[in-house]
C-alpha cells in the first residue's frame, strides 16, 4: 500500500514539476524566448492540438468538394447522370429495334417478298416488340394434394384446440 502511494507521489511530482523552456541566440547567448511548463501542460496542449487538427481535416473533407477524391465516394451529380443515361440507353435500344424491324419490312416490300397490301407500319412495329411469355398459373396435381393434406391437418388442429 505504501509502495503504491510512493509511486503515485513520484509520478505526480514528475508531471507537475515546473520546467523552463528557453530559446537562446547561440552567438550572443541572448534569451529570445522563455516559457515555464510542466508535463501535464505539454500533454494537454499536444492533445488539444491533435484533436483540433483532426476536426479541421474532417470538416474540410466532409463539407468541400475534396470528398469526391476519396476512393469509393461518388458525387450525387454523377449518380444522377448515370441514372439518366441508363434510362436513355434503354429507350434508344427500344427505338432501334423498332427502326430495324421497319427497315427490314420495307426491304421485303422493295425486294418483292411481301405484298404492299400486307405492309402496315403499326403491325410491323407491333411484331418488333418482345412478347411477354405466357406463364401457367394453374396448380399442379401435387400442389392440389398438398393443399388438401394441409386443410385436413388444420382441421385436426382446430378441433384439438377447441376441446
Amino acid at each position: 500500500m505504501a509502495g503504491k502511494r510512493l509511486k503515485r507521489k513520484k509520478i505526480h511530482k514528475k508531471l507537475f514539476t515546473k520546467n523552463r523552456l528557453v530559446i537562446l541566440n547561440e552567438d550572443t547567448f541572448e534569451e529570445i524566448f522563455s516559457l515555464k511548463l510542466n508535463l501535464i501542460n505539454v500533454f494537454v496542449v499536444a492533445s488539444l492540438g491533435a484533436i483540433l487538427l483532426i476536426s479541421i481535416t474532417t470538416f474540410i473533407i466532409a463539407f468541400t468538394p475534396l470528398r469526391e477524391f476519396i476512393p469509393g465516394y461518388s458525387s450525387s451529380k454523377l449518380k444522377k447522370d448515370a441514372t439518366e443515361l441508363a434510362l436513355k440507353s434503354d429507350s434508344l435500344t427500344v427505338a432501334l429495334k423498332k427502326n430495324e424491324a421497319y427497315i427490314n419490312a420495307i426491304q421485303k416490300v422493295l425486294n418483292g417478298q411481301l405484298e404492299y397490301a400486307k405492309f402496315n407500319k403499326d403491325s410491323i412495329l407491333a411484331t418488333a416488340e418482345d412478347p411477354q411469355p405466357q406463364v401457367d398459373l394453374k396448380a399442379s396435381e401435387a400442389e392440389i394434394e398438398l393443399r388438401k393434406e394441409l386443410e385436413l391437418i388444420e382441421k385436426k388442429n382446430v378441433s384439438k384446440k377447441s376441446k
